[in-house]
């Protein structure tokens, strides 16, 4: 199981996300009017104090549009935000929906395509998809470590070859999560149904890093890819929430 991190990683994981894709509380436009001279301060009424710590918390770096498409009923995000629009680095981190907000359960060094992002993802144009995605779906070529996930494994998920920095590919679909975009969801990972064409790509995943960048998916660490499996719970409308920092902050 995921062991929640500490203050003082939740706050370094804040600063990370935010540095790349926040900033800083918006300034306002005019000065403020002068008070005069002899009046004494005003002190503020209890009722219009609201403590940071009782302010909601929101998904670092995710502006309102894209806050917008994350469903109503959906109570953890997996959100990957890359270092760049064309850099294939990235982090993930696993959020949970509270009554106090969004807050932070873990996050860990990804990969995502070789050339980065697109709004407008092409088969071969190896860039991830940024979006809003369901995660329903998971599959590998090693048994169900455990997930809530529908799980199918088989042969097919063997990946041969060589990565494009020379790594082996070799394990790379031990364990996958199906990303919804133009997939059928519900489906095996390995269904080829493309809602949106065959020229809009398809079959990203979530999956075993391999060292490198990938073609379109998102990879992380096996031991964290069981991690991510054994906590992601259908019952709360898993999505994730993935682009560059600059596209996610609108």
């Amino acid at each position: 199981m995921i062991t929640r991190m500490s203050p003082v990683a939740l706050v370094a994981v804040s600063v990370l996300l935010t540095g790349c894709g926040g900033g800083a509380l918006a300034a306002t436009d005019h000065p403020s009017a002068a008070a005069p001279a002899a009046a004494p301060a005003a002190s503020p009424s209890p009722s219009s104090e609201i403590s940071a710590e009782s302010a909601p918390r929101q998904l670092p770096g995710v502006g309102a549009k894209t806050l917008a498409r994350i469903p109503a009923d959906t109570r953890q995000v997996v959100l990957v935000t890359g270092r760049g629009k064309d850099s294939p680095l990235s982090t993930l981190a696993l959020y949970e929906r509270t009554d106090t907000g969004w807050q932070p359960v873990a996050s860990w060094a990804a990969h995502n395509a070789l050339k980065g992002w697109s709004d407008h993802h092409m088969s071969g144009d190896l860039r991830s998809p940024i979006g809003v995605y369901s995660l329903t779906d998971a599959g590998g070529l090693l048994k169900d470590p455990g997930t809530k996930l529908s799980y199918d494994q088989g042969t097919g998920f063997t990946s041969p070859g060589i990565g494009f920095e020379g790594e082996s590919l070799a394990g790379s679909f031990d364990y996958v999560i199906a990303i919804n975009y133009n997939r059928q969801p519900g489906t095996s990972p390995l269904d080829w149904t493309r809602p949106l064409g065959s020229s809009r790509g398809g079959g990203i995943w979530i999956h075993v890093d391999h060292g490198g960048p990938t073609h379109g998916c998102v990879s992380i660490a096996e031991n964290h890819m069981k991690e991510l499996l054994h906590t992601l719970d259908p019952a709360q409308h898993p999505v994730v929430v993935m682009g560059d920092a600059a596209s996610l902050s609108h």
